[in-house]
């Protein structure tokens, strides 16, 4: 049996059994806990325990060098973005969490605390930054630039050249028009077409 790394999930809501199901899909990682809210603590999001909550995240690092956030994003990615830099200061490693069912082409870059999710397409000198979700089915084209801490949803196609700025969120099925920029925190709503 091979030597998996242990990663310590943030975030125990909807997103985390998504994110978790790609873990696990991906096999390179062995969830060891999720850190949530107090009230949640010995609560369990599929198989796996909430062990601690946020103010713990000083002490976790000394046993678990991997960290994820697992937390969703719908609208700007505060939350998300806070959480990440916390566990930067507190020094924690980001992975990048690839489903074995997406399609990443080796001529893209993907940046740490990144989750491409199942069934995802991320095509050539296309570039997305830290701790970002490109979710199911959602398609970054050719030389697109997805910056940190976005969301870009379930089937949502972000065309050729495209330029999404920090914190942004591209709701389900959504579209861009090719060689636009996306402001910073933007909120595109489902099936619509940003141009």
């Amino acid at each position: 049996m091979s030597y998996k790394e242990k990663l310590l999930l943030i975030g125990g809501g909807g997103h985390c059994k998504s994110v978790i199901d790609v873990i696990e899909a991906e096999g390179k990682y062995e969830i060891v806990g999720i850190v949530d809210v107090e009230e949640k603590l010995g609560e369990k999001v599929l198989d796996y325990q909430i062990i601690a909550t946020d103010n713990e995240l000083g002490t976790l690092v000394k046993k678990y060098r991997n960290a994820f956030i697992t937390l969703g994003q719908i609208g700007k990615g505060e939350k998300r973005k806070e959480l990440f830099d916390i566990c930067k200061k507190a020094g924690f490693n980001f992975p990048v969490i690839i489903s074995p069912h997406a399609y990443v082409s080796k001529h893209a870059k993907i940046e740490e605390g990144t989750v491409i999710m199942h069934g995802a397409i991320v095509n050539a000198s296309a570039l997305i930054g830290k701790n970002c979700i490109i979710n199911t089915k959602a398609l970054i084209e050719h030389d697109a630039i997805v910056k940190d801490h976005c969301h870009i949803a379930t089937a949502a196609i972000v065309n050729g050249g495209v330029i999404v700025e920090e914190g942004s969120f591209i709701g389900s099925n959504a579209v861009t028009k090719q060689y636009i920029t996306i402001p910073k925190n933007s909120f595109i709503k489902a099936g619509s077409l940003a141009k």
